[in-house]
């Protein structure tokens, strides 16, 4: 294949735990009401994953499901990027298990460590090397077990949390008119490690050699998320010569019903074009944006042609935004 290339999105899955935790059923481990998570979240109830369900079980099942959307065969990959920071080990990267898993021999296979905006790093990433000729055929999966690292008497947190993983397959096309390709259109990513202690864990192999727990000061994060998402939104619209009333959906990190409204005002979009899953999912990290997308596309809200935009920001402070066109 010669000549320049883009990433288009043919397929997508994903998979989330069969437990589900209700708020009256978190009510009853801390001091909380559904009420209360409700009206400051949007949070309904969340998925977690069983004592012996691993990252790269959730991530694997994303996988299979996206290919089977895409009708690709595993054997036709030759690369697969897997967004978390809740891997199965230290190491091996959670995505050469999923390779494992998948019966998948060559090519490569990595981790992307951003936090909640892991999936956007991966897609920016696995954009670039598909474009640069290095795979043909990419998975990209966002996959957490929050409830591993949520410290459950805390209620600031442990409300907010859900486990789930989700994917897409990235195949290498010729590139032709940026207003009517599929396939990611630009990216953007930014971060800024001054904001560490805003939204943090505790341990670490090299720190306290715990895995520790998830801490987070809400305010703080709150303020800073509708200002630089609503900011590296815009760099992505600009670079792609688009504006926001272009797009026909916001898939958006899905953190708090409150950040996503305000990010949604700040932009001039209606909630009606905002995919919102946090209700039924809560936040699931890196996972969010994929599974958000999923749902979408399954039912039916999401059509060949439409102009995407997803966007995240997560502990580091990591932020940033892609604009795709669906199908």
């Amino acid at each position: 294949m010669s000549g320049a290339l883009r990433s288009r999105i043919i397929g997508c899955g994903s998979y989330l735990p069969q437990r589900v935790m209700s708020n009256d059923e978190l009510s009853e481990i801390v001091e909380t009401s559904d009420e209360w998570i409700v009206e400051r979240t949007g949070i309904r109830q969340r998925h977690v994953a069983a004592e012996d369900e691993k990252t790269s079980d959730l991530a694997t099942n994303a996988a299979r499901a996206a290919l089977a959307h895409a009708g690709i065969d595993a054997s036709e990959v030759e690369l697969i990027v897997v967004a978390t920071a809740t891997p199965d080990d230290t190491f091996p990267a959670v995505a050469t298990q999923v390779q494992r898993k998948l019966g998948i021999t060559h090519g490569a296979a990595f981790d992307v460590q951003a936090v909640c905006s892991g999936f956007i790093y991966a897609l920016s990433v696995t954009d670039a090397m598909v474009r640069a000729g290095q795979a043909k055929v990419a998975l990209v999966i966002g996959a957490e077990t929050f409830s591993r690292i949520l410290d459950w008497q805390d209620r600031t947190t442990c409300v907010l949390f859900g486990d789930g993983a989700g994917a897409v397959v990235l195949k290498a096309e010729p590139a032709g008119d940026i207003r009517t390709d599929r396939g990611v259109l630009a990216s953007r990513l930014h971060s800024d490690g001054r904001y560490r202690d805003m939204l943090y864990v505790d341990g670490g192999p090299s720190s306290t050699r715990t895995t520790g727990f998830l801490r987070m000061k809400g305010r703080e994060v709150f303020r800073h998320a509708v200002e630089n998402l609503a900011s590296v939104v815009g760099e992505v619209l600009n670079e792609a010569g688009f504006e926001a009333k272009d797009v026909d959906w916001v898939v958006p990190h899905q953190a708090n019903r409150r950040i996503l409204e305000s990010t949604a005002k700040k932009l001039g979009l209606p909630m009606e074009r905002v995919v919102v899953t946090v209700d039924r999912h809560a936040n699931t990290s890196a996972a969010s944006v994929p599974l958000a997308l999923d749902t979408a596309v399954k039912d039916g809200r999401i059509k060949p042609g439409d102009l995407l935009m997803m966007e995240a920001m997560g502990g580091g402070f990591t932020w940033g935004g892609a604009l795709v066109r669906w199908g």
